[in-house]
Parts: structure tokens; sequence; C-alpha cells
């Protein structure tokens, strides 16, 4: 169980792990090493015996098992990343490398994203080991580079080529989930992911007649390009509902004491207020325009524009997604994926989503566990290669205010000391009991 040592590593090494800087500007631009090998030092201390792993030199992966009390039980993977997107220091109120603890906060890059849950998963196994505890279930624990970017050195990596120390998985639990959302009128939800929408990082390219910029010309690669980019921004993705996102809107329903109308998906939502966040991103498919690309001299013509999307799609959307794509471009622009993952539907009524729901109510009892779709994605999408089930699930209770999801990626990340100690607990239980 949760020590008073265990909360007074979580924040230390949640300090520690900001400060070692493992920015991800992509391609290959990282290096997760430092950071493995502190991770790997900490659960050898716990007595267990971490492997390092790496696909490119810098890159670095941290794997180790623990063994269960029932070993006719499945495994259970817990995963966090080890590397950050980047953040430029004269945009913080504090540095973002600096760890610093102030007035109860941790700041820095990765405190919600997600070094946090790498320092609760270490400290939740040091104390197990103080205090001579084991999981029901073997627990694999894996620390990974590269998932701010393709993941090809990190989890995909590792269940390509590394999939025996994975044996025995069903599941696996990682980020984004069971953090408090307050929904301004003193209710406090606590929604656990059990679902990912698909990526679909797209290329478009134009081609035309390349000439003078004062003549006239009907096959500006430029204008084409920029046709297809302003439909796609502007199209209307229809409902299509996912069992996941069915299952939390049915929750949210009762919680709010109304009908649950899932014939008017739009209105239903429109009455849930603040806690429609939860769940509106991942009513549809989605793509948005986030770059562009053409000429380099303002009176010539090119013969060839590129502009980039960001597309996600629901678990079984991506057929209608290719076919929407294709009608949006057009004849004169082509498409391609530069970077394609799957999307994920887990089940909410398995026994470890249910283990994870009793966990967070044990510890906020005045809380609310409803499941959601998440927007994005995760690691648990290289898992689900191996068979294994992802959830999202990183406890943190947070006060009123304070806006978890605008601080992935943002400027002035933080995490609360308290929120951190209640995730310590919540994971102990979970991890011991699923």
């Amino acid at each position: 169980m949760a020590d008073a040592q265990a909360l007074d590593e979580v924040v230390g090494f949640t300090s520690d792990l900001i400060r070692i800087d493992t920015t991800n500007r992509g391609g290959g631009d990282c290096r997760e090493r430092p950071a493995a090998e502190y991770a790997a030092e900490r659960l050898a201390g716990a007595g267990l015996e971490p492997v390092l792993l790496e696909r490119t030199p810098g890159r670095t992966n941290v794997v180790a098992r623990i063994e269960g009390s029932d070993p006719s039980a499945d495994a259970l993977l817990v995963h966090g990343h080890l590397d950050v997107v980047p953040a430029r220091a004269e945009d913080w109120s504090v540095h973002p490398f600096s760890g610093e603890v102030r007035d109860g906060v941790v700041w820095g890059r990765g405190a919600v994203d997600m070094k946090n849950m790498d320092a609760m998963i270490l400290a939740v196994v040091r104390a197990w080991s103080r205090q001579g505890l084991r999981p029901r279930r073997d627990v694999v624990i894996a620390f990974t580079a590269d998932e701010e970017a393709s993941a090809e050195d990190g989890a995909g990596f590792l269940a390509e080529r590394h999939a025996g120390l994975f044996e025995g998985c069903t599941e696996g639990v990682s980020e984004s989930g069971a953090y408090t959302f307050h929904d301004g009128a003193g209710r406090q939800i606590y929604p656990i992911a059990a679902g990912e929408r698909g990526t679909a990082w797209l290329r478009l390219s134009a081609r035309g007649r390349a000439g003078h910029g004062s003549r006239v010309n009907r096959e500006n690669a430029v204008t084409r390009l920029a046709e297809a980019v302003a439909r796609i921004g502007a199209h209307e993705w229809p409902v299509r509902l996912t069992p996941t996102v069915r299952a939390a809107l049915t929750e949210l329903a009762v919680l709010y004491g109304i009908e649950a109308d899932l014939r008017d998906v739009d209105a239903l939502v429109d009455k849930l207020g603040p806690a429609a966040r939860l769940v509106e991103a991942t009513l549809r498919n989605s793509a948005n325009p986030t770059m562009l690309e053409a000429g380099y001299k303002v009176n010539v013509i090119p013969g060839e524009a590129v502009a980039h999307v960001d597309g996600r799609y629901l678990p079984g959307g991506e057929e209608e997604f290719r076919a929407t794509l294709d009608e949006l471009t057009g004849p004169d622009v082509d498409w391609e994926f530069q970077h394609r993952e799957v999307a994920l539907q887990s089940p909410v009524d398995s026994p470890a989503f249910a283990a994870m729901r009793a966990a967070v109510e044990e510890f906020a009892p005045e809380g609310r566990v409803v499941p959601f779709c998440m927007p994005g994605g995760t690691d648990a999408k290289q898992f689900s290669r191996l068979g294994i089930t992802g959830y999202g699930f990183s406890p943190l209770k947070l006060p009123e205010g304070f806006d978890y999801n605008a601080l992935f990626h943002g400027v002035d990340e933080r995490v609360p000391v308290e929120a951190l100690h209640f995730g310590v607990r919540v994971l102990d239980r979970f991890l011991r009991t699923a």
C-alpha cells in the first residue's frame, strides 16, 4: 500500500524526471536514455530486473515484470512514455525543465504528459518492495521512447521486436484518464478512457501548370489545393456513435437527470453544459488542415502545392474517412497517409474497468466515474498489435479551475502535489487488485 515514503517519492521522481530534458522534436531528434536509466535504477532498487532496449542509440525503453500471486491470472501492462513535446522557456512563468515545486505544485514540461504517471508507477512499485506486497496478476512495466512522434523507436519497436516481454498481457493502462473534471455546478466527474480515435496524418498535393504570375492560368496548383483545403476545413462530419461514446452519453444523462435521447445527439450534448467537452470531439471523424507549402516567388505560379491535414477517425470509421477525403480533395488533388494508426475500442463492462472504477471511488467517493473515448492517441495503439486492450488511467484529483486538458502540450504545465498523492493511492489499489 502507498506509505508516507511513496508520497514523498512520487513528488521527487516527478521533479527529477522533468529536469531530465527529453524533448522530442520529431525526425529522431530526442534522447530518452538518461530518463530511462533513471527509471531503471529505481526499479532495480525495488528488486526488479529491468531491461533497457533501443532501436536507435539513445532512444531507450525500459521493461520490467513483477510476478503476481495468482499464476493463472492474465498479466497486466502499465506503461508510460519518457519523451515530452518542446517548450520555449520565454513563454513560461517557471523554466519548463526546472521541476520546481512551488506552493504545492510541481512545474515543468511533462508534469501531466506524462512524467507524473511514470513517477507514480515507480513510487507504487517501490512501496510494494518495502512492504513485501505482490499484485494479484503479473504486472509488466514499460517506460517508452518516442510516443510524442511516431512511436517507431518506442512502443512500436517493443511490440514488433520484443513481444515476448509482454507474454500473457491482456490489458494495459496508461495516460489520460481518471482525472477530476469539474463541471462548474459542483459535480466531480472522473472519465476513464476506453477507446481512442485513429490517427490519420495526411499529405495533400496538387499539381498544375507552372507559369508567370501575370498570365491567366486555369491549372494553378495553389488554387486547386486551396479549394480542397477549404472543403476539408468546412466539412461537417456526421455523428457516428461508438459503444464507448454511447455509454458515456448514457451515464452522463443519468448524472444530469435528463433523457438519453440518442436520436438527436447534438441536442443531448447541448444539455450537458461543460461536461459536453468529454464527448463532443469523439462524436465524429475529423480532419483539420494544419500546414501549407507552395511557391518560391510572388510572380511565379508553382507547379506543385502541398498541404498537411491532421485527421482522426472513430473505431469502425476508417472506410468512411477515406471515402470522404477522396470526395473532398477531388480529381486535381492527391492525398496519402504520412502517419496512420488504428482506432481502439475497449469494453466498459470488463472486470478491469470495474476495478478502475472501484479504485477511484474508494478515494473519491464524491466523484462519478464515466467512460470516454480519447480524441487523440497513445502507445496503446502499438500495444494493441499484441492483443492488449488499452485503457486511459492516470489518476489525479484536481482542484476546481485546474484545466487539465489545456496543460497537455501547453504553457506552464504543472501538477498539484496532492494530485500525485491521490494518483499513487488509486494506482496502487488498482494494480494490486485488478
